[in-house]
């Protein structure tokens, strides 16, 4: 994979002109800092669901979230991004330590068509790893069943400013150290059209099965100049696992000033399997004041409410509340 990359870098320097030959290329260095305090009001619980992906956060207290670096260069028609992520929220999300959130180079291989190799965040679904990303702080059930990066090559296609595809052929996304054992893949598919999306992947998801499909829209729309509704909805099914799930989210938020503004996240999610079905529902309130351009501080209360006790970290819990006050810094 690595001669695959280089040659596609050379192949773009090569044929640029003499002009761009010249050029020293763009160098840009962006990313973020995270840290949150979590309490509950579960006397002996340990702490809040989905500050951490795939479980509940730390103990009650203060917390790290992760530490966010992007470097990108330029250069002509090609480029790479590596993306490089360290702390309990970025390990907890990727299965190659954290250290490694992205790392791709990209080739554009005309206006429409942009052709990239490497490890690359999903595109599936509303929430994505970064907080800064996110509007709020603790993440969603359909986020945490994943999947939530790719490693393999897409092809990203704009017909028009409104109407663009996608094509990935990647490994299992369980696998993000770049090895494929069991030379299985897995195929994705994306349109897109005015801002509203249909996600499709389907093959070895990297933890044992073959045959796993995921349907997902993602989508929103501006109800007035100052109130916006996302939606998320999903499902995934496996005939060899006889499992899957299937969930729906909205995001619904109010813009009161430049420096303010309110969302609400309810959200109700299904485990499926031959055994019977479980569900857990969700309820997320959460402000976003920007102190500066740069920090932003989210408080935020939050609903987990499960007959079956599935809420994670709390399995004897039918239901937990908790709050958190997020501080994330962008740069």
């Amino acid at each position: 994979m690595k001669k695959i990359i280089f040659t596609l870098l050379l192949t773009g320097s090569l044929i640029v002109t003499g002009q761009e030959k010249d050029d020293k290329g763009t160098f840009t260095l962006s990313g973020s800092v995270d840290v949150y305090h979590t309490s509950n009001l579960k006397s002996g619980s340990p702490g809040s669901v989905g500050v951490l992906y795939g479980g509940s956060g730390a103990a009650n207290g203060f917390g790290l979230g992760m530490v966010n670096t992007i470097f990108a260069y330029e250069k002509g028609k090609a480029g790479v991004v590596a993306d490089l992520a360290y702390g309990p929220r970025a390990v907890a999300a990727n299965m190659y330590e954290g250290a490694i959130n992205q790392l791709y180079a990209y080739y554009k291989a005309s206006d429409k068509v942009t052709l990239t190799l490497g490890q690359f965040n999903t595109f599936l679904g509303f929430e994505v790893i970064s907080p800064t990303g996110n509007y709020h702080y603790s993440v969603s059930y359909l986020f945490n069943a994943g999947p939530f990066s790719h490693t393999g090559l897409k092809v990203n296609y704009a017909a028009t400013e409104d109407l663009s595809f996608l094509f990935a052929l990647t490994n299992p996304h369980g696998l993000t150290s770049g090895a494929n054992p069991g030379n299985d893949y897995q195929l994705g598919f994306q349109t897109g059209y005015k801002g509203q999306y249909f996600n499709l992947a389907y093959g070895a998801d990297g933890f044992g099965f073959t045959d796993v499909l995921y349907l997902d829209y993602t989508g929103g729309f501006d109800l007035s100049e100052t109130f916006y509704a996302g939606i998320n909805a999903a499902y995934s099914k496996s005939k060899d696992a006889d499992a899957g799930y299937q969930g729906f989210a909205l995001y619904l938020q109010n813009t009161f000033s430049d420096t303010f503004s309110l969302g609400f996240r309810p959200e109700f999610f299904t485990r499926t399997s031959g055994a019977g079905d479980t569900n857990v529902s969700a309820f997320t309130l959460s402000a976003n004041l920007s102190l500066t351009e740069s920090l932003k501080i989210i408080p935020e209360v939050r609903i987990d409410s499960s007959k079956d006790m599935i809420i994670p970290g709390f399995p004897g819990d039918k239901t937990m509340t908790g709050a958190t006050l997020a501080a994330v810094y962008s740069f």
